[in-house]
């Protein structure tokens, strides 16, 4: 009776039979090492050169074909999938009989020499073959039919729950993860070229900040505290900052206690870095350079996004943000009530809550109105003082804008960056308006941060400081529309 026919547990039951058979005859089914020498697709490209001499492979079993005297079954290791012909004369009695104890699954290691079969395959001709690991619960194999593939291995919520199958029967998911390391790879190369010192803050803080958002809460007890898990780096390198480190980036785990969707998780990856001496517009220029330079890495400067036609070779488009909003609406933003912006955002349709602020209203305006249409990459600039905390206010004199920017692509923010504030008088002025809004029911509000005032008031350089989605980028240059697609382990409902 094949796999197909039987219960999970007779499947389980019939393998563990199997692996007992093993050990009766001597045989060590998880053995301590094994060194291969060589790989399936360095087999394939050097051929001409392997040809007829000894190689020695592992890899995971993936197919089997078992006949009398001989059969064929194929491996899968980290560079793809290569055939092995094992025949009982070869080997002997003995190891062929073991051979047929393996199933889809199991890891075995082969002594051969290189060949190609008579339909053109190339091949491994088996003199030694070695069990390196039994399986006891079996795949969710795709099988193929005729030239078309059933059974497969396309549940969303199973991959996610299952990564280690996910990454098994789906090659194309760990090349996403090949691509994300060589993205972070050429992101931290760029930084270091420039100066730039990668450092470590606390994930642990006794108060949280650097962002709006709301923390998760835990307890230490022989400290008898609150901590919070870290929503953003930003008053940890702000301090370094101070401490005179003028160049200083981390690449860091941030938590968020908010809702899930298809660009947010509660656990995220985020570049933050701070240059000392600079302002919002180096940081673009940075920007823009380094999220070229990781998209010619990864072979993605066209990219396909969910059915948008993104280019990232040409300039960034830089679009002042009032600028967007009164395009969209009709009406100019910068300086008006409460009472005025909810009356533009019940024109337009938007729904906003009895105690939402002009800061909250804005927000709304510009995710419905405006950020959805920003395909190419997008800087929008310079903010409104109301919504940016920790910005230096516009050197154009206008006391009501601040130097800050966002950078939208696909309708998605990926980067934020000020010239930041570094007048402590002013940063406590707002710290203590964002305290209020806390009071008055915002939960993403800013606490207050003591330390960090008293740090800047020993004196903080003119700083420029950016926040990068480091998933949502990605997202965007692997052609992934759902952030759980390039996270290893995503955040995941219990199941039911």
């Amino acid at each position: 009776m094949s796999d197909d026919h039987k219960s999970l547990q007779q499947i389980v039951d019939f393998r563990l039979e199997k692996l007992n058979k093993l050990r009766e005859d001597g045989v060590n089914p998880y053995p301590t090492k094994y060194e291969p020498t060589h790989w399936s697709e360095s087999i394939k490209t050097n051929y001409d050169e392997l040809e007829g001499k000894t190689v020695n492979v592992a890899g995971r079993v993936m197919a089997i074909r078992k006949m009398g005297k001989a059969s064929f079954a194929q491996i899968m290791d980290s560079e793809g999938r290569i055939q092995f012909f094992i025949k009982r004369d070869d080997v002997g009695e003995e190891s062929y009989t073991h051979f047929k104890l393996l199933d889809i699954g199991d890891y075995v290691g082969v002594v051969g020499y290189v060949f190609t079969t008579k339909t053109g395959e190339i091949s491994i001709h088996t003199d030694v073959i070695t069990i390196l690991a039994k399986s006891i619960r079996p795949l969710p194999v795709v099988k193929e039919k005729d030239g078309e593939v059933f059974d497969a291995f396309t549940d969303k919520e199973h991959r996610y729950r299952n990564r280690h199958l996910d990454l098994i029967l789906n090659p194309e998911v760990k090349d996403t993860f090949v691509k994300r390391a060589a993205i972070i790879k050429t992101i931290r190369n760029f930084l270091d070229d420039l100066g730039f010192l990668e450092v470590e803050t606390p994930v642990l803080q006794p108060l949280y900040g650097g962002a709006n958002a709301r923390p998760f809460t835990t307890h230490h007890n022989t400290l008898d505290q609150k901590l919070y898990l870290r929503i953003a780096d930003e008053l940890y390198l702000k301090r370094l900052i101070i401490g005179g480190i003028d160049r200083v980036y981390e690449l860091s785990k941030d938590f968020r206690n908010e809702g899930m969707d298809r660009n947010h998780n509660p656990e995220f990856t985020m570049l933050e870095f701070y240059w000392a001496y600079a302002d919002y517009e180096d940081c673009m220029d940075l920007v823009e350079k380094m999220v070229r330079e990781a998209a010619e890495k990864v072979g993605a400067l066209q990219v396909d996004w969910g059915g948008m036609d993104i280019d990232l070779s040409k300039p960034f488009k830089r679009v002042p943000m009032l600028k967007l909003l009164k395009d969209a609406t009709g009406c100019d933003l910068g300086d008006v009530s409460d009472d005025e912006i909810q009356t533009v955002c019940k024109k337009n349709n938007i729904e906003v809550g009895g105690t939402w602020n002009y800061g909250q209203m804005l927000d709304e305006l510009m995710s419905k109105l405006v950020e959805p249409k920003l395909i190419q990459p997008t800087f929008i600039i310079d903010y409104p003082k109301a919504i940016s905390p920790l910005a230096k206010v516009h050197r154009n004199g206008d006391p009501n804008l601040v130097e800050r920017y966002e950078l939208f692509i696909g309708g998605a923010e990926f980067a934020n960056s000020f010239s930041e504030l570094n007048d402590p008088v002013d940063q406590r002025e707002r710290l203590e308006a964002q305290a209020a809004l806390k009071e008055k029911g915002d939960e993403e509000a800013q606490p207050v941060d003591e330390q960090f005032i008293q740090a800047m008031e020993c004196g903080m350089p003119p700083t420029g400081g950016v926040g990068l989605g480091i998933d949502r980028l990605t997202m965007l240059l692997t052609e992934n529309r759902w952030i759980k697609d390039v996270i290893l382990f995503p955040a995941m409902r219990p199941e039911k």
